[in-house]
Order: structure tokens, then sequence, then C-alpha cells
């Protein structure tokens, strides 16, 4: 069948060239050009049927032009060898001033050397790598699409589902390789981790490629993307779904590599391929192209046109419109000169004195043609559309399209600015068939089932257990984890969508003592030791730099605390510690200041103040302190001296009340009060501080300076508090800095001992720790959350941190874990405005006093009291006085 399809194409070049020099040649002139192809398969068929029609259809169209094309074509025989031979034999035997191929990237390799030596115009149409590119040669022109340009389409597609890892699959040559870099940088645009390249050889056995399948399916990621060949995907996908690998929840994504030459892919191979994603050249629909796959399919019913054929039609036009352009000057070949030595025939070449001109002609050649606008730019074609495909039963279907500007969309005409903001995907493309026939969006990864457990790192304490606990069974010998890291990460698991296994691996030596620090543990997952570490771990800017942290589930932090003294010393003068001495001495010396004015204004009128000067005296003092139980036996009268008393007995109100309420204060409640208030008092003091072994709490405090040699490790509770009741001076220390989950743990063992009084330092709090890239953070951050907003969250706090603190409250929602009266010492700026406005009345009193004595003499003042304008209440004395004298007269008349 192959040998009459071959057959078959010999007559129809046979006819078409038969055909160009019956009617076409006459007073023309022949220009000879070379086709490099693989001339017995059947890309090389399409291709040279479409040069031909190419030729024929140009020249009819146009019968003025003086040129016309004379194809050579040299059998490249599936061989970077045997292009480079017949690229050589075309150019020194026939002379030609063009060559159109080859058919691969690596056969052009070897051609683009050739036209550069010779000035020979290479134009491929189905070379598309990379590298060729940054061979910077002038002489080659590209009329097809470089890969990389699909690498934004293929990001777009994984940035719209929200794909973490990516595995490239190509082949391993210059086609597979070429868009591997641009691909590179793309993802990283894109945050996208590419955790495995699989290569697969271009001549692989069935064997082979299972081997590597094998591999695919051992590890989490889901999401592939092939690169290769028609003929090598088509026995790849057939193993991949032998083995299982197209079943829900893997994702393959196909670059037009093997979507453009879908058609040339069997039934079995397209059926294993259902669900795959594909990136397919856009060729936009005119009239001229209808046209031409009418006559196609009416002249060849059973060959299928492809773009490569479209690309060859498209180039050879060029070629016949630049050299038509260039003209026919000067197309001789310049001979080598003849050095006396053997040269090579690579050597022997010559120049072509006609290349530099075909150059520049084609490079401002510029039409339509029937795969698009054809225009040269930096010396290839540039797209603007590439089509997404779905592959459904045994063929595609359209599912959007990607267009420079606006990347996803559903229909051409629509534009980016029309999708809003919070799209989901199904705005961007058309209903898609996943892999399976799933009808979900696939994750993109999964703990494989037949693959090997996550190995999880879990740090060994020998404090603070109630969090992590590894123990031995005495039995099984076996290792047992306990703790309520263990439990939340248990419970988060259960929440992931998927089935996760794993293994716990304590972080200990063979004697069973810790291996390191948490930075030690941290780093084995950076090494490749363990897959993951779930524990007490702190979220650190520095151990971010080469792992990844989930959310953290636990809060934390780092606390200082220390040992609560009352600072109340109950001996036989407690009775005076409610006032301060200076509000003592003021009351002293208030009590005597007004005892003595109210007998400056009273002694001369009322005889309670009258009397012997020493019986006077005691009464000053009398008066004075028997204000303090509102009881005084003196009688007031005066309107000054009645001002005083009722001012001082309001101050003695107050203070009297103050303090039987402090005193009761200190009598009844215990004042525990925190030996050191902040992290500066310690350094300020010099004083001796604890912190958690294995934490760390070291490096953060010999940042703020402390020295090593003030620093003391302890690694359980019982060590931190027989260090903080010691004490600095029997080689205790004056504080201690724990984390606050420890924190929790200590204050609710010993809550009425200690407190925390700072936290001067804050961290994001506990997190499970994983490789950089790695899927699971997104996947087990969001079950954290979950987690945490369930009653689950409660319970385990209720399991693991109220265990210890039934007797007290929560030292972080309530940081005084015995609440009492801590009423402070009263000083005298608590009553400073009532001293003040009984000095200002004794001012007032004792100025209008002096005021009044010194206006009158002493006699007058005496005689005419009752007529004194000074008081109306100084006549009272007077009238006393007389009703005495008026009794006495009564008792001498009944004498």
């Amino acid at each position: 069948m192959r040998t009459e399809k071959l057959f078959f194409c010999i007559l129809l070049v046979f006819f078409f060239c038969l055909e160009f020099n019956r009617g076409q040649n006459n007073g023309k002139t022949l220009v000879d050009v070379g086709v490099v192809t693989d001339v017995d398969t059947s890309h090389s068929k399409v291709v040279m049927l479409c040069i031909n029609m190419s030729i024929s259809d140009f020249y009819s169209s146009n019968p003025q032009f003086e040129t016309r094309l004379v194809v050579n074509v040299g059998d490249s025989k599936s061989d970077v060898v045997g292009a480079a031979i017949a690229a050589l034999d075309l150019i020194k035997n026939k002379q030609v001033k063009a060559i159109l191929g080859p058919w691969t990237s690596m056969q052009a390799h070897f051609l683009i050397e050739i036209g550069q030596k010779s000035r020979v115009p290479i134009v491929s149409y189905s070379a598309t790598s990379p590298i060729l590119t940054s061979l910077r040669s002038p002489y080659f022109l590209r009329a097809t699409y470089e890969d990389s340009f699909q690498v934004q389409p293929i990001k777009a597609i994984i940035k719209l589902f929200g794909w973490r890892e990516v595995v490239p699959v190509y082949i391993d040559n210059t086609f597979g390789e070429g868009i591997m870099p641009r691909l590179t940088d793309a993802l990283q645009d894109i945050n996208v981790r590419i955790p495995y390249r699989s290569v697969i050889a271009i001549n692989a056995t069935d064997h082979e490629i299972s081997v590597e399948l094998l591999k695919m399916m051992n590890m989490p990621t889901r999401v592939f993307l092939v690169h290769m060949y028609y003929d090598l995907a088509s026995r790849f996908f057939i193993k991949a779904k032998e083995l299982g690998l197209m079943e829900p929840g893997y994702v393959w994504i196909l670059t037009n590599g093997v979507i453009d030459d879908l058609s040339l892919i069997n039934e079995t191979a397209v059926e294993a391929m259902e669900g795959v994603l594909g990136i397919k050249t856009y060729i936009p629909k005119s009239p001229d192209l209808e046209k031409f796959r009418s006559r196609w399919r009416s002249l060849f019913p059973r060959v299928e046109l492809s773009v490569y054929g479209l690309w060859a039609y498209d180039a050879t036009t060029a070629l016949a419109v630049a050299i038509e352009e260039a003209g026919t000057n000067n197309m001789t070949f310049s001979k080598v000169v003849d050095t006396g030595r053997n040269v090579s025939e690579l050597e022997a070449l010559g120049l072509s004195q006609f290349g530099p001109k075909l150059l520049q002609t084609l490079l401002t050649v510029q039409f339509r043609g029937l795969a698009g606008e054809f225009r040269f730019f930096r010396g290839q074609l540039q797209p603007s559309v590439f089509e997404i495909v779905n592959i459904i039963n045994t063929g595609e279907k359209s599912i959007g399209f990607w267009k420079e500007g606006n990347g996803l969309v559903k229909k051409l005409d629509q534009q980016a600015s029309s999708i809003s903001a919070l799209s989901t995907w199904k705005d961007h493309l058309k209903h898609i068939v996943w892999p399976g026939e799933a009808d979900s969006v696939p994750k993109g990864w999964q703990i494989p089932t037949k693959g090997k457990k996550l190995r999880i790192g879990v740090p060994k304490r020998t404090g603070y257990t109630d969090l992590v606990k590894v123990t031995r069974d005495p039995i099984t010998n076996s290792t047992v984890v306990t703790g309520f890291c263990i439990d939340f990460f248990e419970a988060v698991i259960r929440e992931l969508p998927y089935d996760v296994s794993y293994e716990f691996i304590p972080f200990e030596k063979p004697d069973g003592k810790t291996a390191g620090n948490y930075n030690d543990l941290v780093y084995q997952v950076y090494l490749g030791r363990y897959d993951a570490v779930v524990g007490d771990t702190t979220i650190l800017v520095n151990r971010s730099s080469y792992v990844d942290f989930t959310f953290p589930f636990i809060k934390s932090g780092v606390g200082l605390i220390v040992e609560m003294t009352d600072p109340v010393k109950r001996d036989y003068i407690l009775f005076m510690k409610p006032l301060s001495w200076k509000l003592w001495l003021t009351s002293f010396i208030s009590f005597f200041l007004v005892g003595c004015t109210v007998w400056v204004l009273e002694y001369k009128r009322n005889p309670d103040f009258s009397g012997p000067p020493r019986f006077q005296a005691s009464t000053i003092c009398w008066f004075a302190f028997s204000t303090m139980v509102f009881a005084p036996r003196e009688r007031v009268f005066s309107f000054w001296a009645r001002a005083l008393v009722i001012a001082w007995y309001f101050l003695v109100l107050v203070l009297t009340q103050s303090y039987t309420a402090s005193l009761a204060s200190l009598l009844t409640s215990q004042k525990l009060n925190p030996t050191i208030t902040s992290m500066s008092s310690l350094l300020e003091k010099g004083e001796t501080v604890g912190y958690q072994r294995t934490s760390f709490i070291l490096g953060k405090l010999k940042e703020r300076g402390f020295p090593q040699s003030s620093l003391v490790p302890f690694d359980t509770a019982e060590e931190c508090d027989e260090l903080l009741s010691k004490g600095p001076k029997k080689g205790g220390v004056s504080g201690a800095f724990l984390e606050i989950p420890y924190l929790r743990l200590f204050l609710g063992q010993f809550c009425n001992t200690y407190k925390m009084v700072e936290e001067p330092f804050n961290v994001d709090g506990f997190g499970f720790v994983f490789p950089i890239g790695s899927p699971l953070v997104a996947d087990v951050s969001r079950a954290i959350l979950k987690v945490a907003e369930s009653p689950k969250a409660m319970e385990l706090e209720r399991a693991w941190f109220k265990k210890k603190e039934q007797s007290c409250p929560d030292p972080i929602t309530n940081p005084d874990p015995n609440p009492s009266f801590t009423s402070r010492q009263l000083d005298i700026d608590s009553f400073l405005f009532l001293f003040v406005g009984v000095l200002l009345v004794c001012v007032m009193a004792l100025g209008n006093f002096t005021y009044c004595f010194l206006a009158k003499d002493q006699v007058s003042y005496l005689d005419k009291v009752e007529m004194s304008p000074c008081s109306s209440s100084q006549q009272m004395p007077v009238k006393r006085k007389t009703q005495l004298n008026m009794s006495q007269v009564h008792d001498q008349d009944s004498l």
C-alpha cells in the first residue's frame, strides 16, 4: 500500500512538472531552486504536492513574470547527514538559488551552516525549534511558527486552572529540547514548578516508554506537557492508557507538534488521547483557502492536507515573488581560488552572487497566503492566535482560542475586557472532557497510592510533651507519636480531598536522644531526607528561605515570665502602709494647723477655749484629733471657725474612708506583683535569664544584646520552675523566655506563682514544613483553615491545653491567672485639692481676724463687741456674759 502511495505521489509530481514545462517556460528565465525533504514519508508527499500546486497557481495567475522556478528535489532519507549531502549536491551540481526545507529541526541545523557558507537562503516550512533562532544566521528564514510562541497559551491554561506543578515530556533532540528554556521561564513567572523532566528517546522502545510512564505514575504531579513527534506520541499514549495514566485526575497538554498532525495518527492512539488538551496552529478562514481545500479534496481524496503543506505553498509563492523582483542579473556562483591544496567539499561550493539580493527581497515580501498573513519579522512568521482543542472520541473539538493581548477566550471576537475579574475557567473556555470522562477539573496533584509513603519528621522532645511526644511500644518496639500537633495534623489530613499515606520518623540518634535543634530538623526537608516536618515548628524568615510553611495552625510568640511576689511586709507597722509618709506628715501638720486656727478665732469669746495656758494647749490638741471621729466636745461660735471646721470635716471624712479601704485590702488580699516588668529591665540590670533549649529564642536574645554568660537553657517545665524559684542569687534566673504554647502549659501548671509580663518577640506561629514548591502546601493550608473554623479545633484545645489549666484560667485570654486587689499606697497627690481647700479657709479666717484686730484697739473691741461689723456671731459671748451677770444680781437680791 505504501508503494502505491509513493508511486501515486511521483505521478502527480511528474504531471505538474510536465504541465509547467509545456505551457509556461517558453521565453522565460528558468531559476533552479532546491527542496530537501524525506521523500518516502507522508509529509513529503503532501509538501511536494503543495509546492508544485503553488508554482502552477502562481504562474497561471501571473503569466507576465519573466522568471520560472524549477524545483530540484534532494532526498534527505530521514537523516541529518543525508539532508546535508542533499543540500551540498543541490548547491554544487544544480547551483540552486534557494532551498526549501528541510523537514526536521536537526536537519535544518546543518543546512543553516551550509546556507551561511554559500550565501544560499534556506526557507523552512517545518523546522520550529527555538534553538535555530539562536544561530542568528541571516540566510535562514522560517516560513512557520517557532515553538516558543505556543508557550504563552500553555502558560495561560495552567494559570487559569491553578495548577502548581507541571512535568514536561519531550523528545530527546533539538526539536524537543528547544522549547524548554522558554517554557521554564514562562512557568516561573506564574510560580509553577517543574519537579521532573521526562525525556523520551526518538527511537525508544515500548518497554522504555513504559518504564518512564511508571516513574511518572509514582510521582504526585498529575499535569503533563507533551512535546514530541506524532508517531512517537501515538505509541506513548497507547502505553499511558494501558498503565492507567489516562484515568480521572490526570491532565495532559499537547503542543502543536502532535495536534497539527492528529489526522496522521491512527484511531487507536487518538482514542487513547481522549480528554487531552492541545495547542493547535490557527489557520484563519478565507475564500482562497476554502477554494484550495475543495480543489485538494477533489484531486487527492485520500491525502489529508496539513498546515505544513499550506506553509510550503506560501513559502514557494514568496520565493517566486522574490526571485521575480530580484531580477535575473548575476545568478552565478563564484569559484574557489585554487590554493594548491586539497579543500573540502563544503569549501569548494563557492559563493552565490544572487543570494544577498534574493535575501533582501525575501525579507520584504508580504501577501495574504493560504495560511494567513505572510510576512517575515526577524526572519520568521509571527502568530497572533492559537486554537485550544479538546480530543474527544476519535477527533478534536475546539474549546477556545488564545489571542495576543486578550488571552484565553471562547470566541475570536470576544474581548478580555468583557470578562469579569471574578470569572471562572468556564468564562474563558467551552466545556472540557477530562481524561477518564471526569466532570470536575483535576487538581493536578495527588499522592500516588502505589507510591511510597510520605516520610514525615517529628522532633524528639524531652519537655512539654503535650505538644509532641515520641515513645516506643515496649511490645512491638514501634514508634508511637502523640501530642496536640500530631492530632491536629491528622485532623487536617482527613480534610484533604485525596488520600495521603505517611509515616512519622523521629528526629533522633540511635541512642534515642534528639539529633539536633529545630533548624537542623527543618533542614532535613531541604536535603530531601524528609518529605515534611510535623510538630511545634515555628515559622521563621530564615527557615522559609529553603522550605515552605503552611498557614500557622496555632498562635505563637515569645513571652517573658517572672516570679510573682507580695511586696507588702506584714509586720507590726502594717497599719502605717496604706498612706505614704508624706501624707502622714501632711495630715499631722494639718491637724495642728486647724486646731490652732480654731483656737485663735475662739479663745477670746469662747470659754471652752479659755483657761490656763496648759489647759488651752491640751484643748487645741484634743479638738484637732477629736474631729477625726467627728466628736469634738468644744463648741465653736464664730462664722470663720465653723467654715474651717466644716471643710476640715469633709477632708477627714474622705481621708479616713480611703485609709479604711486600703488597710482592709492589705489585711485581706495577697498582692502578687512581678519582680521584673520588661526585657529592657533585665538587660539594664544584667540579670541572668533562661530560655528553651533547641529553640530559636537563643538567637533572638543574642540579637537583643544578652551575653552568652547570662543565658541559661532548660528543657522541661520543672527545670524552668526550679531556675525561677532559686533566683539569680542562688544560681537561678530572674526571668525565662518561652514560646506562647509552652508558656500556656507552664502557667497552667504554676499559675499562682508566675506571670507573663511581656511578649517581646512576635512570630507567625507553628506551621507544617514541606519542600519549596510542594503543591501540598496550598492544600494543607486550606485544610488547616477548615479545621480551625470547626468544633474539632476547640476539642483538641480542651483535650491538650486544658488538662493542666482546670484550676487556672488561660494565661493568654486572661493574663493574670490569680486576680487580686492590688491597691497602691495612698499619696498626697490623691488629696491635694482637699488640703489646699482647707488651707485657703484657714488663710481667709486668719486674714479676717487680723483685719478686725488691727482696725480697732483691743479695749474698744471688747466694750463694743456687739456693734462690731466684723462678725455678728461675736455678740453671743457678750449676751451670755450679760445673762450670767444678771443671774448673779438676782442671787444677791435673794440673799
